[in-house]
């Protein structure tokens, strides 16, 4: 057997980014309009840091206007939640995020509900999750966004298929299994602890894993042509200071068996940032009452 198509995400996210780019200009040409992203960034956790870098360069280089606000791993629930409100109150911004995960000290939960709803970029208040769910609209969190972009690569048509969501996260895994119902799907949620993971694993016609253990899924877990989208970002010790970045599937095994994988990194990642940009371009026209523009 062949090995596998390579969905390409960071290739994707860069024709995504690249459209964009045109309709932010023509927003600002026609309504002198700049859609404005925020960021709150607590603490200095290096991966986070990394991330948030590269959402403002993302960002401006797609024409939106970035802020971002930095407070110490110290900082009180109080004082991120004074921020929070701030990007509520400010009509420069369109669509902000706060970046996780948070210090102990502050209630995570208690901050996503502080976003004003009309301004979740990621998509994470009840409120949005509650119409993404009903199917009713809503702000559809940016990974799984990626994630479906990146399975149409592969399959345009999914209605029938088997798909399983190996984790249940409120940010990735419960959405995309979703989405996946939306296009008419058989959908599984499994997680590390369901029984016999692996047999739940070979059912799939398409494989989503975002549980958060490196190279958890092996390829003899994988149904040979399955679509397999790894969403794992983990960093492994190789000793003698040296370390490297793997998913959350064994991607050398899986790639001999599956019919399309994403690679990581430049798969979901890079579609991520993008799907964020869109979302806050959508979000800033819901604001204004208009329609998206076109390109």
């Amino acid at each position: 057997m062949a090995e596998a198509q390579i969905l390409d995400g960071k290739s994707l996210a860069a024709g995504i980014r690249a459209s964009l780019a045109k309709r932010v200009a023509r927003l600002k040409r026609e309504r002198g309009i700049t859609p404005g992203i925020a960021v709150l960034l607590v603490g200095d956790d290096p991966a986070s840091q990394i991330y948030v870098r590269n959402k403002a360069k993302a960002a401006a280089e797609a024409g939106f206007l970035p802020r971002e606000v930095k407070l110490p791993a110290s900082a009180s629930e109080t004082e991120v939640l004074r921020t929070v409100e701030d990007f509520n109150n400010d009509d420069a911004i369109h669509g902000f995020l706060v970046q996780l995960p948070l210090p102990p000290q502050v209630d995570a939960l208690r901050v996503i509900d502080a976003v004003d709803p009309a301004k979740d970029a990621d998509g994470f208040h009840v409120f949005n999750a509650g119409l993404v769910a009903s199917g009713r609209g809503g702000v559809v969190p940016a990974t799984p966004l990626g994630c479906m972009a990146l399975i149409r690569l592969a399959r345009r048509e999914m209605a029938g298929l088997e798909a399983v969501v190996i984790g249940r996260s409120n940010s990735v895994g419960k959405p995309t299994a979703q989405l996946l119902l939306r296009e008419n799907c058989t959908v599984t949620i499994a997680h590390s602890r369901s029984k016999d993971l692996a047999s739940i694993a070979r059912r799939a016609d398409i494989l989503v894993a975002a549980v958060g253990k490196g190279e958890l899924v092996r390829g003899e877990w994988i149904k040979p042509g399955a679509t397999v989208i790894d969403v794992g970002i983990n960093r492994i010790d190789l000793g003698g200071g040296k370390s490297k970045i793997v998913g959350d599937v064994a991607y050398d095994e899986a790639v001999k068996v599956a019919g399309a994988i994403t690679p990581v990194p430049g798969g979901v990642g890079p579609m991520t940032i993008a799907c964020l940009l869109q979302n806050t371009l959508m979000l800033c026209c819901s604001r204004l009452g208009i329609d998206l523009p076109g390109e």
